[in-house]
């Protein structure tokens, strides 16, 4: 029985955007699923609770159901699985996530009510991050270091980043692997590079050697 794939989009978007990499992980032979969510109006727990029913609901017959998230969809991911007593076994991805907090999205918090309306419900997950990965579960993450994006309009972003989050704010401790591609923050979702390393680090728990930098 094929492992199940859980998509997690990021904030703005909607789960069409995950489009490509379904499909992708889909020839790859995974059974692929794409979680939508309002990121901004809809409550962090209402969110994490529907992704928990899901994922107790694909658990049987296959015990296995990974994780893959695009930016605010990687911290909601990690947040989903700490703790993760009685949900299925799996892996986790995360795409250009800013799980040591967004230096863009603080920026935006401090442009007054109009800007904290944009980070809605997830704004301190987005600013603040995490402080470690303490969960069973491996992570690996993938950042983007190609510099284009809205989010450098915002400020500047320090060091290597994708457009909107630095590479170091992808950095979390405790993760188990972590590899860098030319993609800008956008681009993470139709990169055939990154599909590859995502169909990788589940299957193993670790990215292919040689592909991307670490």
């Amino acid at each position: 029985m094929s492992d199940h794939v859980i998509l997690l989009h990021g904030l703005w978007m909607r789960g069409f955007a995950l489009a490509m990499l379904h499909r992708r992980l889909m020839e790859a032979g995974f059974r692929v699923h794409r979680f939508d969510y309002m990121s901004v109006a809809s409550q962090q727990q209402r969110v994490l609770g529907r992704l928990h029913d899901l994922m107790r609901e694909l658990s049987p017959p296959a015990r296995t159901v990974h994780l893959v998230g695009h930016s605010l969809g990687g911290l909601l991911a990690l947040r989903a699985c700490t703790p993760d007593d009685g949900l299925p076994s799996g892996r986790i991805v995360c795409m250009g996530s800013p799980v040591m907090g967004s230096s863009a999205a603080r920026r935006l918090a401090g442009m007054g009510r109009g800007g904290e309306a944009m980070l809605g419900q997830n704004r301190a997950l987005l600013e603040n991050g995490l402080e470690q990965w303490i969960g069973q579960r491996e992570v690996g993450m993938i950042a983007g270091c190609m510099p284009i994006g809205l989010g450098a309009m915002l400020g500047p972003i320090p060091g290597e980043h994708d457009g909107t989050v630095a590479v170091a704010e992808t950095r979390l401790p405790g993760l188990t692997d972590h590899c860098l591609v030319e993609a800008n923050h956008t681009g993470l979702l139709f990169s055939p590079v990154v599909a590859r390393q995502v169909t990788h680090f589940l299957r193993e728990g670790q990215f292919e050697a040689g592909i991307g930098r670490r």
